[in-house]
């Protein structure tokens, strides 16, 4: 395993965790090109080395505070997602399993490791980690909110990430309970 990804992708899950106050139970979706990451171009240079090592610092910090991790698919399968059933009760399955070169191999890596993985077309996730240009904002709940973390690559990839917030309803003279 690439250690140094591995390091760089926990630091940014326990950056995420604190910065968004994330909660068991609670969910974070990532969206990861390996491509990217290994420093080749978004959706032609898929590794599963890579995405192994980056899935496994995150879904460490993640499993040790009970949240649950949604790893975004690519274009190809429609930004599905992979997640732990618990992590949806109640949620449409759709019928499609990832692979690296059709979902990416990140999404491929949490289906195999998963204990009960199952796929579902959209989420509404409390915070996100954007790792190569993945675009996981239909997977957020609103109201998103930029998050910087003291990085920002994991490897060759530009990372970004993001917490939600209640909506604020109402006028300037409205009180909220965020």
């Amino acid at each position: 395993m690439n250690r140094e990804l591995y390091n760089q992708a926990k630091q940014a899950a326990e950056e995420i965790v604190a910065a968004a106050g994330l909660q068991q139970g609670q969910i974070l979706v990532v969206g990861c090109s390996s491509s990217e990451v290994a420093g080749g171009v978004i959706g032609h240079d898929s590794s599963v080395e890579t995405a192994e090592a980056v899935f496994a610092g995150i879904y460490d910090v993640l499993q040790e505070k009970g949240i649950f991790l949604a790893a975004q698919c690519c274009e190809h399968l429609n930004r599905a997602i992979c997640v732990e059933r618990a992590a949806v009760p109640g949620a449409e399955i759709v019928c499609v399993v990832p692979q690296p070169k059709a979902g990416g191999s990140f999404a491929a890596t949490a289906y195999r490791t998963f204990r009960e993985p199952v796929m579902v077309e959209e989420i509404k996730a409390d915070a996100g980690l954007d790792i190569g240009g993945t675009l996981i904002g239909m997977h957020l709940k609103r109201v998103a909110v930029p998050v910087r973390l003291s990085l920002d690559h994991i490897g060759s990839a530009i990372l970004l990430a993001a917490r939600t917030r209640p909506k604020y309803i109402g006028g300037e003279r409205a009180v909220y309970n965020a």
